[in-house]
């Protein structure tokens, strides 16, 4: 089979494998199933393209391979395929389920955001605590209800586990100075690496499937738009807490602070990914407007940033802040990207945006490049630094994550390669990111004196 047969088939694997109900070997057998009713249809005379759409079409309707598989797993909800109402009814049940399961872990994160308080450690640094393991604990409870949900295997859990018991061995062990530079370091890098570790948990295990990591791409940036709503909501509920009870003379400023926001914002991490799953075809909508609507302003913001390095001149007297800027709209720009590829349908002929998509990597990739000189240029004139030597490295990962991108999409752009090299550009690169991460946790504080 060509490579597009083979993007359409892993993009309908993809889709089953989110499906709570059905277990990868399930999605195997159905595959398999598919793939034998496409053999069958091209030997009759069809197209790889009519022959894709009978076969799935057959496969999700009721045929005697549904009625054979669920006589055989007859304990399996997945078998209500055969009527509509009982679907319906499963379904609702399902989404029961997963609620509660979603809530209970949410409840969990938001407590063990405040374990020493539950714990009586009354005088433990609360904002050391914070550091060293918040990114651990709320992620864990979101890595448990993904595995969970997904009935995921022994061997799923334990690669799971490892990287999340690494961590906490590390980032409590370490003797890190109070607040220091390589233990806010080691904490942001947390975040990268562990948040890639719970993408294996969404993956079910199957991390090294290029359609599997693209889902999670694109669930990561669904969860980032339902987490934003929950923290625009959040946000709001908070201040008319604070202003209602001001106003009749009583101050919750304590606890609205140290309990309401930061328990509320443990609990919304896994929360929003239960409205990814349950909630789906909505993002699904929105997702191809929304990277519409920014890629065009974020190219207009990096042709301007150009526009005024070139006016102003070197960065290096600006300071630390100004690069800091710069490095976080260049991230929010791959992320913007990322989101892209993954919302957009492959099988889509190349337009305009996928032009302009090319014009905003390549006016990241300037902006990148004078992000570098004027590191180089800060390390040179005043020496070294954990902070200066990090900063350097996720701009080179980027530039290279961009050099990359730009060469597939000018290839795709120009008809000399499908989207389907894009894309495997992008999830094959996803591993640089948590490698990169490891190395700034575990080697750099030492390396630094955990100053």
């Amino acid at each position: 089979m060509d490579t597009d047969i083979e993007t359409r088939i892993g993009q309908w694997r993809g889709y089953l494998s989110r499906r709570p109900a059905l277990r990868p070997d399930d999605v195997r057998e159905l595959e398999a199933h598919l793939r034998d009713q496409i053999d069958g249809l091209q030997s009759g005379g069809l197209s790889e393209d009519e022959a894709f759409l009978i076969a799935v079409g057959r496969i999700g309707k009721i045929d005697e391979v549904s009625r054979e598989y669920a006589r055989e797993h007859s304990d399996r909800l997945w078998k209500q395929l055969i009527g509509p109402d009982e679907q319906a009814a499963t379904a609702q049940r399902g989404e029961r389920r997963s609620f509660v399961l979603a809530l209970a872990m949410a409840v969990g994160a938001g407590l063990a955001v405040k374990l020493p308080w539950l714990l009586g450690l009354w005088g433990y640094d609360s904002a050391d605590f914070i550091l060293r393991n918040a990114p651990a604990l709320v992620l864990v409870f979101l890595a448990g209800y993904l595995l969970l949900r997904r009935r995921a295997s022994v061997r799923t859990w334990i690669i799971v586990a490892v990287p999340f018991a690494v961590t906490f061995t590390v980032m409590n062990v370490f003797p890190f100075a109070l607040n220091g530079t390589t233990l806010v370091l080691a904490a942001i890098h947390v975040i990268v690496g562990l948040w890639l570790t719970t993408g294996i948990a969404y993956m079910n295990g199957a991390w090294r499937s290029h359609t599997a990591r693209m889902d999670f791409l694109r669930f990561t940036g669904e969860w980032f738009v339902y987490l934003a709503l929950i923290a625009l909501g959040g946000g709001l509920l908070a201040g008319l807490t604070l202003g209602v009870f001001s106003a009749v003379g009583t101050n919750l400023d304590v606890f609205v602070s140290e309990w309401m926001i930061p328990c509320g914002a443990a609990g919304a991490v896994v929360i929003a990914a239960w409205l990814v799953e349950i909630k789906q075809s909505v993002i699904e909508n929105i997702a191809p407007v929304l990277t519409r609507v920014f890629t065009p302003l974020f190219t207009a913001l990096l042709l301007a940033l150009i526009v005024s390095a070139g006016i102003h001149g070197s960065f290096i007297e600006e300071g630390r802040e100004l690069l800091i800027m710069f490095d976080i709209v260049l991230l929010v720009v791959v992320a913007l990207l990322l989101y892209s590829i993954s919302a957009r349908d492959p099988q889509q002929r190349v337009g305009w945006f996928d032009r302009l998509q090319l014009l905003m990597i390549v006016a990241a990739l300037v902006v990148d490049v004078l992000v570098l000189v004027a590191i180089m240029g800060r390390i040179g004139e005043f020496g070294a630094s954990a902070n200066k030597l990090a900063t350097l490295g996720v701009n080179l990962v980027l530039f290279v994550n961009l050099a990359g991108g730009a060469w597939w999409h000018l290839r795709f752009i120009m008809r000399r390669s499908t989207f389907a090299a894009v894309e495997r550009w992008q999830t094959g690169y996803l591993p640089v990111y948590a490698a990169w991460a490891a190395v700034v946790v575990l080697v750099f504080p030492p390396v630094f004196g955990f100053a």
